[in-house]
């Protein structure tokens, strides 16, 4: 068995795979994995891919075969590939595709399912999570099955818990054409643009020429890195009617702003779809809360009909790790469509990560993080844990309290203000933004520092003008609640203190520090000339010290310790004691 030293690559039999991220075929052995393994954690010196039953599956979409994955192990690492993992490739990457979805020409409310033998078929029917869903057809020693359109999405959810992935070659509707290019220069502006390597790289992996496998599933880039241009990108490479999925309000606004700015089309073309406005155009951007609001429980979807009032021929869903599941499965056309996701990470907390790779489709490209900071196209972040000390009077009030409500005391600690104070002070030249879960203790924080705070409370329109504000420069600090976690474009952010979180959540943590992962481009007007800022942010969170508060601070940070941030650890009771330097 060969050993070759000099390659980049250690095969685990765990399926862990190691890789030296500063060797010189560390990209040729980056671009590989990623096509089959899920990367796990990327700190300087050596990133850590995980290869999985959904990674593996991920690969198959993409027509990569076992032998491909095995002889390209092979020929990257140091070490001949443990039988288990060729076992585990082989037999996974092999499994996928022995049910496929076809199209049936003559009846367009049905899709057949076929199946690779008559063993896979008597194997299959038999599994009591997707018999309720198949329609038979014929006799038994000819009998055929089939689902109904609606199923689509159910139908795939259910065969993957059953470890039956299915290979969905039911095809997309066309949707109706639209005329999209991108413009050379953004509207209005003498500012060349262009999309960057990486993001047309992303939008052609997604798309495959118009291929059958291609023209669904997600792409991931940190916070920063340029999703809304992946997007747009796609736009131009389908050219068909699109629908885009959105978080919220000002996300809807952004959208349309850069749709409008960076491609031919008008304002014309592009509509909302949302509370305040029910415009339909060619290219319609809505809200996850839009097409999932029910008057009660008991009630059906009331917006599902847009998906239905237009011939779409592509759907976007931003922030696709928030994706509401149940939506999904309710409308038949949402799977005829071509569906692209983005996301900064695919984590969810509620675990269920496959929903995506079954409804939206396999994940098609993702750049680490670090890679996207060390060729400067997000800013470097220094992350610090800073411990506040209760007082007595709250220790005692801590100790004595219900487990469920130690968390919410911890968070809501009011020696918390002492130490915003302080880094308010210490970044006092810097543009900052205050982010907290509990909307008392931000009211608060807003009262005594004086300072804007904006919460779901907060009309559109003041929202709005308070960002625009904070955009120009009039205002330097904001005070924002939960709203302010996904898809807000404050690019010259380069502070962000975290008041208190959303228990262990990774998802919000890395989208909270996304917040000002943007490049930054900033002059400070000093005595005598300006100064500029380096691509640099700092993210501290605060911690009470002694409480199930720091539980949580570890698990939230787990993401991005994986993607190579470390958090320094400070004490606030040391700090306090010395005058602090403005950075």
């Amino acid at each position: 068995m060969q050993i070759k030293l000099n390659n980049p690559v250690i095969v685990q039999a765990d399926g862990k795979v190691l890789v030296e991220a500063n060797h010189k075929k560390y990209e040729q052995a980056r671009e590989f994995l990623t096509q089959f393994a899920e990367l796990e954690s990327s700190p300087n010196a050596l990133h850590t891919y995980q290869i999985t039953n959904i990674s593996l599956w991920n690969a198959a979409s993409a027509n990569l075969s076992s032998v491909e994955i095995v002889l390209g192990l092979n020929k990257i690492s140091k070490y001949p590939i443990p039988k288990e993992v060729e076992e585990l490739i082989t037999d996974t990457i092999d499994r996928y595709g022995l049910v496929k979805l076809l199209p049936i020409p003559d009846n367009p409310q049905e899709i057949k399912v076929a199946f690779e033998s008559a063993y896979i078929q008597r194997l299959f029917t038999s599994e009591p999570l997707v018999q309720d869903l198949l329609i038979k057809r014929g006799r038994r020693k000819d009998m055929t099955y089939s689902i109904s359109i609606a199923n689509r999405g159910i139908f795939k959810q259910q065969c993957l818990l059953a470890d039956w992935p299915v290979e969905d070659l039911a095809g997309f509707k066309p949707g109706t054409a639209l005329s999209i290019s991108l413009r050379d220069r953004i509207k209005n502006t003498d500012i060349v643009f262009e999309p960057r390597s990486y993001q047309w790289e992303a939008a052609k992996r997604w798309y495959q020429d118009g291929k059958s496998t291609g023209g669904c599933g997600v792409v991931v880039l940190a916070c920063g890195g340029g999703k809304t241009i992946v997007g747009i990108t796609a736009m131009s490479l389908v050219q068909r009617k699109t629908l885009i999925l959105a978080t919220n309000q000002a996300s809807v606004n952004q959208w349309i702003q850069e749709i409008i700015s960076k491609t031919n089309l008008t304002s014309r073309d592009v509509g909302s779809y949302t509370s305040d406005s029910r415009d339909l155009r060619p290219v319609t951007v809505s809200t996850y809360q839009m097409v999932s609001h029910k008057k009660s429980k008991d009630d059906g979807f009331e917006n599902l009909d847009i998906f239905d009032k237009e011939d779409w021929g592509l759907i976007i869903y931003d922030e696709v790790h928030l994706l509401p599941a149940p939506v999904f499965g309710a409308t038949a056309n949402l799977q005829a469509m071509r569906r692209l996701g983005l996301t900064a990470t695919l984590v969810r907390e509620d675990g269920k990560e496959n929903d995506v790779f079954t409804l939206v489709g396999p994940k098609r490209y993702e750049l680490p993080w670090q890679d996207l900071q060390k060729l400067g196209f997000i800013a470097s972040i220094s992350c610090v844990e800073i411990h506040v000390e209760m007082s007595k009077e709250l220790r005692r009030t801590y100790r004595e309290a219900k487990e469920k409500d130690k968390s919410m005391l911890a968070s809501n600690n009011p020696a918390k203000l002492d130490a915003v104070r302080y880094l308010l002070k210490k970044h006092r030249q810097d543009n900052i933004l205050i982010i907290g879960t509990y909307l008392e203790q931000l009211d608060i924080m807003s009262a005594e520092l004086q300072l804007p705070v904006i919460t779901g409370k907060t009309p559109n329109h003041l929202r709005e003008k308070l960002f625009a504000q904070f955009r120009s420069g009039k205002i330097k600090t904001l005070i924002v609640s939960k709203v302010a976690n996904f898809s807000i474009d404050l690019p010259d952010a380069n502070v962000a203190i975290q008041l208190s979180g959303t228990f262990g959540s990774r998802q919000e943590e890395a989208q909270r520090l996304g917040r000002i992962l943007r490049p930054k481009n900033l002059k400070r007007k000093g005595k005598n000339n300006n100064v500029n800022i380096e691509n640099k942010a700092y993210f501290y969170t605060l911690v009470t010290k002694d409480s199930k508060e720091q539980t949580f601070a570890l698990n939230r940070q787990k993401f991005l310790a994986g993607q190579g941030y470390r958090y320094q650890l400070e004490d606030f009771s040391s700090l306090s004691t010395v005058s602090p330097t403005p950075t």
